[in-house]
């Protein structure tokens, strides 16, 4: 099925701004588009990475899920780095080679790198920056949660991967069509990053088994409480969200398991690919996870 073209209004809020940057380190370079508030005035915002699937672009990615309108309401900068087909076919963020897993290297260090970038440029709150993405994005985004703990106050993973899950393109394979074997802990003893999850549990290109995964790497570090809330979309989809909160209470790890979705976006808008309007609204769940934390004082 051919898509409709994307116009402006499917992508950015009238007002608002969606510029084009690059940065560029001796690891490569990458372009990105970042979307502005239009109550920015120089005062200091929360900003959110977010990164896409594969074969997405930043518009795709911004029109499908509606963060910038979601940003807009909440005057958050949103950050969409791109991922172009010279560095993977299928414009697929490496998150399986070991060279992209590590912290100062590879695309870890251009992500991280942009992500300053914009902090340089820009007023941002910088104990309020957060990394989120979809499939091989989520997957990358959970490896910039694992080395750049100290940049990032909370991850957002759709339809993605634990840390470590693979190591190359056959182990990639295996960890989706079934999850990944042993994603061994990287973060080691280091406290969790918040990190909340979605995932459809009928999803066939990522297996749910990957979300369930995610919180397992995460619990080790944690005494936790366990709430569970069954919820209904009307005339959408059920879900089971699965909070695990500190010893203080507060929820360090959130789970929806989103029963009958498949590998989309949930509550996505129709004009972005690989989107499932059926809800819940990840985009803003997760943005409400987002500015429920921040980096705590060093």
């Amino acid at each position: 099925m051919k898509r409709a073209p994307l116009s402006t209004p499917d992508i950015v809020p009238e007002g608002a701004r969606f510029i084009e940057g690059t940065y560029s380190s001796p690891a490569g370079s990458r372009a990105y588009r970042l979307f502005i508030p239009s109550r920015y005035r120089q005062q200091p915002l929360p900003l959110v990475v977010m990164l896409h699937g594969c074969t997405q672009s930043p518009d795709d990615f911004a029109a499908g899920t509606r963060m910038n309108f979601i940003a807009e309401e909440r005057n958050c900068f949103v950050v969409y780095p791109a991922q172009p087909s010279r560095a993977n076919q299928a414009k697929c963020w490496n998150w399986f080679r070991t060279a992209d897993q590590q912290r100062g290297k590879g695309e870890p260090s251009l992500i991280a790198g942009i992500t300053r970038q914009i902090m340089h440029d820009y007023s941002v709150d910088p104990k309020r920056v957060y990394v989120g993405g979809l499939s091989a994005g989520a997957a990358a985004a959970a490896i910039m949660g694992a080395t750049y703990d100290d940049l990032y106050a909370a991850i957002g993973i759709h339809s993605g991967l634990a840390c470590g899950a693979a190591t190359d393109l056959p182990s990639a394979l295996v960890a989706m069509r079934q999850g990944g074997s042993d994603p061994r802990a990287i973060s080691g003893d280091r406290p969790t990053v918040p990190t909340i999850v979605f995932h459809g549990d009928r999803d066939t290109t990522v297996h749910p088994n990957n979300g369930g995964q995610i919180l397992e790497q995460s619990l080790g570090t944690m005494s936790k409480q366990k709430k569970v809330h069954r919820g209904q979309v009307p005339g959408g989809h059920a879900y089971t969200r699965t909070i695990l909160s500190d010893a203080g209470g507060r929820g360090m790890l959130e789970h929806w398991n989103i029963h009958g979705a498949g590998h989309a976006w949930s509550g996505g808008s129709p004009a972005g690919s690989y989107t499932d309007p059926r809800g819940p609204d990840a985009t803003r769940e997760m943005l409400r996870f987002f500015l429920e934390h921040s980096l705590p004082e060093p």
